[in-house]
């Protein structure tokens, strides 16, 4: 008899594209932008409704500070000021929730930050202090094999493994550079295969056809992606011919 196998897909949201009703049948959790990079109180406040409407667990999508770039450049910045920004934009989120009478479920960084925790462990720990008051409250997303992941661990945080379904990887886990136009997958049949091989299989195969071992609690398909809603529908009707299926 084929297990069953649950898996959590989740779409980062609430940066002005405005596909969100049409996206949230189709995944378990989100990341609301809040501020940093994109979304203002009354972005996320319209985008908590619509998670509680469809029963989406709803996370914070904090960046470095520079709407101009989307969040999307490294940045050099001051300690004190990173560490502020974030837990500004998470406690902003977190204001809107409690208003909802709803709950953070968990916390994940967006573009360049995120891609800059997992490799620099400096930064990776400024970040970790940074959330430091939801150590025992919220789960972390955070990429495998990571320098973030294993500081988290290190330091008793809660975490859920995450992995892309529509951008590719390099031999190293980290991902293709958006500057490069094999960045984003947006064929919904290669996301699929790319999900089950990370799903199933456990690996991710790379851009130069290597494959990698990898472990995931959480998928994500970028909300900006321009074939996002197609990808979901794909996903939402070919998922579960592969006893793949969506925690709810």
């Amino acid at each position: 008899m084929i297990s069953k196998v649950f898996i959590d897909i989740n779409c980062d949201v609430g940066e002005g594209i405005g596909n969100e009703r049409a996206l949230f049948p189709h995944i378990s959790s989100c990341n609301i932008a809040c501020g940093g990079h994109a979304g203002d109180v009354n972005t996320m406040f319209e985008i908590v409704q619509l998670a509680r409407k469809f029963a989406i667990k709803v996370g914070a999508h904090p960046s470095y500070p520079d709407r101009e770039n989307f969040g999307r450049k490294s940045m050099k910045i001051e300690k004190g000021l990173l560490i502020s920004s974030i837990q500004k934009q998470i406690k902003e989120l977190e204001a809107t929730l409690i208003s909802s009478e709803m709950q953070l479920h968990h916390i994940k960084a967006h573009g360049a930050l995120y891609n800059d925790i997992a490799g620099d462990l400096e930064l990776a720990v400024i970040y970790l202090e940074s959330v430091l008051a939801y150590k025992d409250k919220v789960l972390l997303y955070l990429p495998y094999g990571s320098a973030i992941e294993k500081e988290a661990r290190k330091q008793g945080f809660k975490i859920a493994l995450e992995a892309f379904g529509d951008r590719n990887y390099n031999d190293d886990l980290s991902l293709v550079s958006r500057d490069s136009a094999q960045a984003l997958i947006e064929d919904p049949k290669k996301v699929l295969e790319h999900l089950i091989s990370m799903a199933i299989n456990k690996e991710v195969v790379t851009l130069n056809g290597v494959k990698v071992p990898i472990l995931a609690d959480t998928f994500c398909i970028h909300g900006d992606t321009s074939t996002a809603l197609q990808i979901l529908m794909y996903l939402t009707d070919q998922l579960p011919k592969q006893h793949i299926f969506l925690r709810k």
